[in-house]
């Protein structure tokens, strides 16, 4: 079905004759072939978003209807791959038309050609249901990729074969009510539309992650939502890198969206270098990276969350632990308030539509813990967070607001941190995980029988240590008892030697929670130690001064192999307290 252009308004393009059209259906425009996708119908008038530049077009060109939906190709060749925010490989793009994507290049956003070796997991013969597995293709050194039965493809296998294929050859012929169907390795799926489940799972374990403000103060359950709002320099994408490269997930799927190019080749040159913790083999080989960057068309970033998303679910149907990375959801709200303006849709709050809420809502809805599709019991899940960059660290801004709303962990990062070079910069006096109760008893069995309390110990020295500053500020230190002044040394080592941790150290990089619940446990015995000392009549200059102290600070560089000194630092710790006497107090005049 052919339409002719009577508009256009930057990405916007609005199309006649358009009457048998559907919502969200894919277009090509013009001579050129450019990429569009139905957003608004009236009457026999298509508006039509198109995701490449829309200089040159003009009113009486042709727009040609697909008939069908945006949708993703879902296929072994999907990890370690770059697309642009509608799947078109970037690298293949680069190769074939050089560093510049031009205007209406077509390539099919998968590898047909390339052959894989199907193993089957099936016999002919075998009765088989949608989303049980036909087979795998060891796609990395990490990742089975594994191939389901279709939507639709309940029944007999026929034949099945097991050999070298590329994704379109049939591997399996399947007999159902509506006949036989051939079963290749490609699937094809909308991106607005979620992908199907039979159940989904409350929260119950965590996303561990080797960032230690993260894991001990605010964890995020496997199959959780978190935002990560900043102002600018405040570290939002090296927090979005930390978590993409030690998050203990199965595959990364990372979205940079609207951000600068920069950001995404610190990725590409990282990430391949980069070892995983769990098998040795470079990041690279668990992780498709969706880029979407600043200059390329606004359009395209609206697609780009979905994208991601689709291919997220693609593989949780698979019984993976997905994570997938927005940075940033802000610069997608933009992309979405520069559509509604161009549609001349009444503006909400600072210009953003009305409906941008439930558009966030439905992207971080999509994410979960689910018992999947197939036979057999199988879990998967995804944990979505998304970087939000509100102007000038306003949190009060629609975007920030809304997706306060929706998601159960906020860490809130601090321009002052930032400055302070106090990284990661998320600020424990307004952040909160809503997921810490729900999560405690899998720490305590997994972790620590005292880990909550250990926990709770942290966060009520560090609101201690907010109330004391503000009479530090009024009347000095030297008006608070020792006792105060003890907290507030206990506060500073919990921020300096806990909490901060330096991404670009090769050992501070990640600490695993045991380590975590050890550099604690020193934290807090210094301190029950430090008040009984105090009450005993030790002085205080002498306390804070042990020689132990500088071990305590310096325990975040103990290797992960080495864990067990940390017990020798406790004893050292508690003989050096012990021998402590009365004499320094009475020098000090108490």
């Amino acid at each position: 079905m052919q339409g002719k252009i009577v508009k256009v308004s930057g990405p916007l393009i609005v199309a006649e004759n358009m009457a048998d059209s559907k919502m969200y259906d894919v277009v090509r425009v013009s001579e050129k072939k450019l990429i569009g996708e139905i957003i608004e119908l009236r009457g026999d008038k298509a508006s039509v978003q198109v995701y490449e530049e829309t200089s040159g077009l003009g009113p009486g060109e042709v727009v040609e209807s697909t008939g069908m939906p945006l949708s993703v190709e879902l296929a072994p060749g999907l990890i370690g791959g770059i697309f642009d925010g509608i799947q078109r490989p970037l690298t293949r793009i680069a190769t074939l038309y050089g560093d510049r994507i031009t205007r209406g290049i077509s390539v099919t956003n998968l590898d047909h050609e390339k052959e894989w070796e199907f193993v089957p997991l099936v016999k002919a013969g075998d009765e088989v249901h949608a989303g049980d597995f036909l087979g795998y293709v060891q796609e990395t050194p990490i990742v089975s990729h594994k191939i389901m039965v279709p939507q639709g493809a309940d029944g007999r296998v026929t034949s099945i074969e097991h050999g070298m294929f590329n994704i379109t050859q049939t591997v399996a012929k399947i007999a159902g009510e509506a006949g036989e169907k051939e079963v290749c390795m490609l699937t094809r799926w909308p991106v607005r539309r979620g992908r199907p489940y039979r159940e989904k799972m409350s929260p119950s374990m965590p996303m561990i992650t080797g960032q230690r403000v993260i894991d001990t103060l605010f964890p995020i359950a496997r199959g959780g939502v978190a935002a990560v709002p900043g102002p600018f320099g405040s570290g939002k994408t090296v927090v979005q890198h930390q978590l993409a490269k030690w998050a203990d997930a199965d595959i990364i799927v990372y979205i940079g969206c609207g951000e600068r190019g920069n950001e995404m080749t610190d990725v590409l040159n990282e990430f391949p270098a980069l070892k995983d913790p769990k098998t040795g083999e470079p990041l690279m080989k668990r992780t498709v990276l969706i880029a979407n960057t600043s200059d390329m068309p606004v359009a395209a970033r609206e697609a780009s969350i979905y994208t991601g998303i689709t291919i997220a679910e693609y593989f949780r149907d698979m019984g993976l632990n997905v994570a997938i990375m927005a940075d940033s959801t802000s610069r997608w709200a933009e992309a979405l308030r520069e559509m509604s303006g161009r549609l001349e849709e009444m503006p909400g709050e600072e210009g953003y539509p009305a409906y941008l809420s439930s558009r966030l809502a439905e992207f971080y809805e999509r994410a979960g813990i689910v018992r999947t599709l197939g036979s057999e019991e199988r879990i998967g899940s995804i944990t979505a967070i998304g970087a939000v960059s509100p102007a000038g660290g306003d949190l009060s801004e629609p975007v920030a607001q809304a997706t306060l709303r929706i998601v159960k962990v906020f860490w809130g990062l601090s321009a002052n941190l930032a400055y302070r070079r106090h990284f990661p910069a998320i600020d424990w006096l307004v952040s909160y995980s809503l997921y810490a109760d729900r999560l405690a008893a899998w720490y305590t069995v997994n972790a620590s029988s005292d880990f909550n309390e250990l926990r709770s110990f942290a966060i009520r020295i560090l609101q201690e240590e907010a109330e004391l500053n503000e009479i530090v500020r009024l009347v000095g230190a030297d008006s608070l008892s020792y006792q105060d002044r003890l907290t507030l040394e206990t506060a500073k080592s919990i921020r300096e030697d806990f909490l901060h941790q330096n991404a670009f150290h090769e050992t501070d990089t990640y600490t695993s929670i045991a380590k975590q619940v050890r550099m604690l446990r020193l934290i807090r015995e210094f301190h029950r130690l430090g008040l009984e000392a105090l009450a005993a009549g030790a002085g205080y200059e002498t306390l804070v001064n042990l020689p132990v102290r500088e071990k305590i600070g310096r325990a975040k560089y103990i290797e992960e192999s080495e864990i067990a000194s940390f017990d020798a630092i406790m004893e050292e710790l508690k003989r050096e307290i012990r021998e402590l006497d009365g004499g320094d107090a009475r020098a000090e005049g108490i």
